[in-house]
């Protein structure tokens, strides 16, 4: 499975190179004629067609067939149906149709078109986990609706929500993609002697990187690349020195990495005797200029790998042969927050930041930077914070004293002023303030939508983009001293949001259900999924396609490539979202996204798709992989309501870990504050007291067990 899933990535890999003038805004796509181009636009009012194609055998409805749909993605804007901010006084599209408030949005018209039947808007447009507590007393009112995998999975075995599984034999795409995804198929059955399932996934893009470290490239040029010493007319002076080495103090590391043109790897080697750590230097030294802290960084780059940069030792970190770690990022952003003068002309710049530093869903970015950094499974899990061992038992990084060791180590990056003082102090500035006003460095999140800012934010010859993952000791079973190499959590699978069928919505009505079983079987067939990540055939080149992950891929007309840029500033995700009503759930392809990537975005992306491909970057794998430790956690585990309703209990888990938006998460705490709680002084008592104070040993006994009934399930699918 190894070999051919490397084969798979090398593929994208090419695909996405050879395929890099597909952005929006820059030069053409190379352009085939499919075998079968896509129908041209339909010119059918926004009512469903008579002659709507037949349902699936077994899934017949009578035509106009009603379903009243609570359904959408986490806000009024990002609905099925226009909200009165979207469409204000009537927004006309690329279509050439004019949209109101309270009217279906393109992508619906097509499926009423498609499949005749009519959707009726009950949507509250809250976040998937407020949206099904609105409606969990009162589900008679609506017939799907949105929900999150464990919300829906635990009211689907109360008897709340139709079980899926029982109609597979009529659903033919749906049943086809779970046969040739077993992993999937794990992630959402929610019971392993039943086989149900209670929602229909969604995927925003599958077996793929998802976050990446992003960072202003050109300054890193600036202070790193050249001839001779850097030299600037002012600076500051570092912080005194906090943070300790992670990587040796001596000895060798050898590491592969792509090599410079991107046509194979090679091996480069970090050679400690010759140069000493960056920090254990930097730290003897303590508190020095940024010009002499530059001249420190930049000798050591040249000793500890022989010369191998030369004189554009910027490749450390922004290289397709990058190699850098968690020290060396360290003393660069060293480097970079005390030479403001030279990268924005001003005394102040911030380090790392969060895309927005007053929201906690977008602060957790910085604990799951930090397990990539210094190498802690578990900070960007599919569920919770679970990930399965090298022995195939189910862990949870909460109770991993590696895990509060990480949180130290960026503590003493926020004693040194390494990380924004916007994330400190959790204020409402953002990444959009830093970067448009050349005050920030660098951060962890999306490459399509953040690399945007430099279309946007930035100015001629600024760079934001992404950059290599990092070299960390990762402890995947194979050595007992753990190996250095790139290995990124951050992979695509089952979400954790999807939709549901409400039992008592549809009732007895056989038409609801078929039309609603029906409307998931289409959402996977090929048309379907063209249709939920681009919209309809009207926002498509006609008989256009280019090569996308080894499949041809329809090309986006160019009114939808300006439209995209006028109405939501190069943001595929929220113009598809708010305009099209496109990318809310089921299977989204990253084809449309990709075309819509900027270049400085592709090039980066570029660098880490061919490092995947080539295997010098590693990361979970959507199968039972031979070592189990690669093995992706299902999004979704069958544990039983009786379960369910025990882990509802451990509150302290829930409470304190808390990912959502106004929630307080303890490892961000640490991260800032310290060990403050009481009780807990250090990273042992840490993650003693989630184990043995917290419930963290009864949880994890309930989802290993639940583990174990899922491997013996997926024995039965083979």
């Amino acid at each position: 499975m190894k070999k051919f899933k490397s084969l798979a990535a090398m593929l994208l890999a090419v695909a996405m190179t050879a395929t890099l003038l597909a952005g929006c805004g820059g030069p053409s796509v190379e352009i085939q004629q499919p075998s079968n181009p896509p129908a041209p636009a339909s010119d059918a009012p926004d009512a469903p067609a008579s002659d709507a194609p037949e349902a699936p055998k077994g899934l017949e409805f009578a035509p106009g067939t009603e379903l009243r749909m609570a359904t959408g993605y986490n806000s009024a804007k990002t609905g099925l149906f226009f909200d009165a901010e979207t469409a204000g006084d009537g927004v006309t599209l690329a279509d050439g149709k004019t949209y109101h408030t309270g009217e279906l949005k393109p992508t619906w018209v097509a499926v009423q078109d498609e499949l005749g039947m009519v959707f009726k808007d009950q949507y509250q447009g809250q976040s998937a986990s407020k949206e099904f507590d609105y409606w969990k007393e009162r589900l008679n009112e609506v017939d799907m609706v949105s929900g999150t995998a464990t919300k829906l999975t635990e009211n689907g075995e109360a008897g709340s929500l139709v079980n899926i599984a029982e109609y597979l034999d009529q659903m033919p795409n749906f049943k086809a993609y779970l046969e040739a995804n077993p992993i999937v198929r794990m992630s959402i059955t929610g019971n392993t002697d039943t086989g149900a399932i209670y929602f229909s996934p969604y995927f925003d893009g599958v077996d793929d990187i998802e976050r990446m470290p992003l960072m202003r490239t050109d300054w890193v040029e600036k202070l790193l690349n050249g001839e001779g010493e850097f030299a600037a007319s002012a600076s500051n002076n570092t912080a005194a020195p906090v943070y300790q080495p992670y990587m040796p103090t001596s000895g060798k590391v050898d590491i592969d990495v792509v090599k410079a043109d991107g046509s194979g790897v090679e091996s480069v080697t970090k050679d400690y005797d010759a140069a000493g750590n960056i920090i254990d230097k930097m730290n003897a030294a303590g508190s020095m200029s940024g010009v002499d802290a530059v001249n420190m960084l930049r000798t050591y780059i040249d000793e500890a790998y022989n010369g191998y940069y030369g004189t554009d030792g910027a490749n450390l970190f922004v290289g397709q042969n990058a190699a850098w770690d968690a020290d060396e990022l360290v003393a660069l952003l060293r480097c970079v927050v005390a030479n403001p003068q030279t990268l924005n002309g001003t005394d102040t710049v911030q380090g790392l930041f969060s895309r927005e530093d007053n929201n906690n869903q977008r602060r957790v970015d910085m604990f799951r930077f930090a397990g990539t950094l210094f190498g802690v499974r578990g900070l960007e899990s599919r569920q919770d914070y679970l990930y399965v061992d090298a022995d195939n038992q189910m862990r949870d990084a909460r109770q991993d004293k590696e895990t509060y060791e990480a949180m130290e180590r960026m503590n003493a990056m926020v004693k040194e002023g390494l990380v924004s003082k916007a994330f400190i102090d959790g204020s409402e500035e953002s990444s959009k303030t830093y970067l448009e006003n050349d005050m920030g460095f660098m951060h962890y999140d999306y490459n399509q939508t953040q690399t945007l800012m430099n279309a946007t934010k930035l100015q001629e010859g600024e760079k934001y983009m992404a950059a290599m993952v990092p070299v960390a000791r990762w402890y995947d079973g194979t050595n007992d001293d753990g190996v250095y190499m790139r290995f990124t959590e951050s992979w695509r699978s089952v979400k954790t949001d999807g939709w549901g069928i409400s039992k008592a919505g549809v009732g007895d009505n056989q038409d609801k259900l078929n039309a609603c079983l029906a409307l998931i079987d289409f959402a996977y067939s090929d048309k379907g999924q063209i249709l939920m990540s681009y919209g309809p055939d009207a926002f498509i080149k006609s008989g256009e396609t280019f090569n996308f992950n080894g499949k041809e891929m329809p090309v986006i007309a160019d009114a939808t490539r300006e439209e995209l840029w006028d109405k939501a500033g190069g943001n595929y995700t929220n113009y598809a979202r708010w305009y099209l009503g496109s990318t809310l759930s089921f299977l989204k392809s990253q084809a449309f996204e990709f075309q819509c990537t900027h270049d400085v975005g592709r090039e980066g992306a570029g660098y880490i798709s061919n490092a995947i491909g080539l295997g010098t970057i590693k990361h979970p794998e959507l199968g039972m992989a031979s070592n189990p430790w690669y093995t992706i956690v299902p999004t979704v585990l069958p544990t039983t309501k009786v379960e369910n309703d025990t882990i509802a209990g451990y509150t302290d888990l829930a409470d304190r870990f808390n990912q959502q938006k106004d929630g307080e998460n303890l490892l961000l705490n640490i991260m800032v504050n310290g060990y403050t709680e009481a009780g807990i002084q250090d990273a042992a008592s840490a993650a003693d007291t989630v184990t043995n104070t917290w419930s963290g040993k009864q949880y994890l006994a309930l989802k290993q067990g639940a583990w174990e009934r899922d491997m013996a399930y997926y024995e039965t699918l083979k």
